[in-house]
């Protein structure tokens, strides 16, 4: 009864009643429609749409993108001085009058500070800013702190706005080529990031989070039915390729 429930629940997800209605106009079009190469155009949309919103396209495309930090040796034994997390956005409340961290950005803090107390670094440095009112860099340090790191541990880089400029900015903050850093961020952004930090730094050490890539789990036909959350999964991935073609395109 489990997996009918599972299926049921599927049902309702918006990208699945959307596809459903696109499937049942191009049917309509098809039968009502003289000139069938009109229909064409709505086919390919419904093909796109699936293709994007399943399981098995959404995984094997963040496999491609996270590979490299997949089935990695654990590194026990190396010596970091400094730990850098970078953002993920942050969101304002006015209502509240709060500012809250998103969720990539408090998935990279927890991380983050997991491994402060594994390799016991330094610093924690707390990197990047957003839209909000409170810079992200500045709620990252206060959990930290909650989380047990030291005032004294933490530091603060809230300039930042883009990957790109995390380690720019990192590096005005410790221009030492040698040292050892522990890069944390999403397994996802992590191959991007790491090309930026390399430019400053020659030990640089991936500390990956928050991966889209999953092992298949749970009932086999709802991996086949047209999810919105495997639509956004594919949506980050797309961004980040496009993040990838623009450094590139830049020379960054």
């Amino acid at each position: 009864m489990e997996h009918v429930y599972d299926v049921l629940k599927s049902f309702v997800d918006p990208v699945f009643i959307i596809f459903v209605l696109l499937l049942v106009s191009f049917l309509i079009w098809l039968i009502s429609v003289k000139k069938k190469s009109n229909t064409l155009f709505l086919f390919f949309v419904i093909v796109l749409l699936y293709g994007f919103s399943i399981f098995p396209v959404s995984n094997y495309l963040s496999y491609q993108l996270e590979k490299d930090y997949i089935n990695r040796p654990d590194k026990d034994k190396i010596n970091l001085d400094v730990i850098v997390v970078l953002s993920g956005g942050c969101y304002d409340i006015n209502v509240l009058a709060k500012t809250f961290p998103g969720e990539t950005t408090t998935v990279r803090l927890v991380h983050a500070v997991q491994m402060y107390k594994k390799y016991n670094p330094k610093f924690l440095v707390c990197s990047g800013t957003s839209e909000g009112k409170i810079p992200d860099a500045r709620l990252m340090a206060k959990m930290a702190e909650e989380l047990g790191v030291s005032k004294d541990k933490i530091r603060i880089e809230s300039k930042s706005k883009n990957t790109y400029e995390h380690a720019m900015e990192f590096n005005k903050m410790f221009a030492n080529k040698d040292m050892k850093i522990g890069l944390v961020t999403s397994a996802s952004h992590m191959k991007r990031s790491e090309r930026q930090f390399r430019k400053y730094f020659n030990n640089v050490l991936a500390l990956p989070t928050g991966y889209l890539y999953s092992s298949a789990a749970g009932t086999p036909a709802v991996r086949y039915i047209p999810q919105s959350h495997w639509l956004y999964k594919n949506s980050l991935v797309l961004h980040e390729f496009v993040g990838h073609i623009w450094y590139n395109v830049k020379g960054s």
